[in-house]
């Protein structure tokens, strides 16, 4: 059996019980949805114009979008669901500096990637991660898609990576704990919003409120953000954390220099639910320690249940607020938070 069939119990709910009064459904501690959870699973995915639409992008449990070289984004998306498991995902690009401290919160995971810079190895030989990446499997498991081009065209089997990194190379690969965020009620406080823009220097993203899907639909470069299968991207709880975004010492084979997202520390964020903005704080003591959300009262960012997606960007969004009735007055646009 596929080690990564492996349930554990869901925690991190509203006020730290557990919200899963049936005892024969199993939650996953990401998303408090079904299907519990197997060994960690982060992919790096290309998010580049010929790169969309991207390969089951909607089945991970929590998505981050960071900045790279020139501006551009890119995706890391991570797996632990068995029950949501796609067969492919992609197409898969190189890891970068930042994912070493994002992804160091969630213990020893598996990594896949396709490529790094030469000097960047060392970091991620010395990190506390499986180096699961293109160079070191076969075409069986990372292939090629005829339908599009390099380098938008590597397309990862996680299903057969965790089966031979698991059951056959013996690795052992981190079992989820809490992951910082809590399940619950929506928080008091914010604006409602009908929708949100937030961007880098060279990539923006928009997010619309759906009623009826209890979710934002996002797009990307003016155009709905789709999955391969026609599926829109989007999710109940999108967080648009501000972090502080430098140059590194590390830079690209044409000389462009990659940027480092400051993901340890404290800072302010925006947390995107049942059609609201709330300015909320994030705070992570450690690199080996979760993210925490909190109200300006110090009680918790509930999310609500479903994919999480994190946007790690220096700029506040623009947020469009409901047209409020004449006479009522309007909502700030730009709920800032303060402490």
């Amino acid at each position: 059996m596929l080690a990564s069939t492996l349930l554990i119990t869901s925690c991190g709910s509203a006020g730290g019980k557990s919200a899963n009064k049936n005892p024969a459904v199993v939650k996953n501690l990401y998303t408090n949805l079904s299907g519990g959870n197997g060994p960690i699973l982060v992919v790096k995915i290309d998010d580049t114009p010929p790169a969309h639409p991207q390969i089951n992008l909607d089945k991970a449990d929590v998505v981050y979008i960071e900045q790279v070289e020139g501006g551009l984004s890119r995706i890391a998306a991570l797996f632990s669901n068995p029950k949501t498991m796609p067969e492919l995902v992609g197409p898969v690009r190189s890891a970068r500096i930042s994912d070493l401290d994002i992804f160091a919160q969630y213990g020893h995971i598996g990594f896949a990637f396709s490529g790094a810079q030469r000097l960047f190895y060392p970091k991620i030989t010395a990190a506390n991660l499986e180096n699961l990446s293109a160079d070191r499997e076969p075409a069986s498991i990372y292939s090629r898609d005829s339908t599009r081009q390099e380098p938008t065209n590597l397309i990862l089997h996680p299903k057969l990576l965790l089966t031979k990194s698991i059951e056959t190379e013996k690795r052992l690969l981190a079992l989820p704990k809490d992951p910082g965020w809590k399940f619950g009620k929506l928080p008091i406080g914010g604006v409602a919003i009908t929708s949100a823009s937030f961007k880098w220097p060279a990539s923006k993203y928009s997010a619309l409120w759906s009623a009826s899907q209890k979710r934002w639909l996002l797009s990307y470069e003016g155009a709905p953000d789709l999955a391969a299968d026609g599926t829109q991207l989007g999710s109940p709880t999108l967080i648009i954390q501000k972090v502080s975004i430098t140059d590194s010492i590390y830079h690209d084979k044409v000389g462009g220099i990659t940027p480092f997202s400051q993901t340890v520390g404290s800072g302010t964020a925006y947390l995107l639910r049942d059609g609201r903005a709330i300015p909320i704080f994030w705070n992570r003591a450690s690199a080996q320690v979760a993210t925490t959300w909190s109200l300006k009262d110090g009680s918790p960012a509930y999310f609500a249940p479903g994919q999480i997606w994190i946007a790690l960007t220096d700029n506040d969004p623009v947020l469009t607020p409901v047209a409020q009735p004449a006479g009522q007055g309007s909502a700030s646009a730009s709920p800032t938070p303060k402490k």
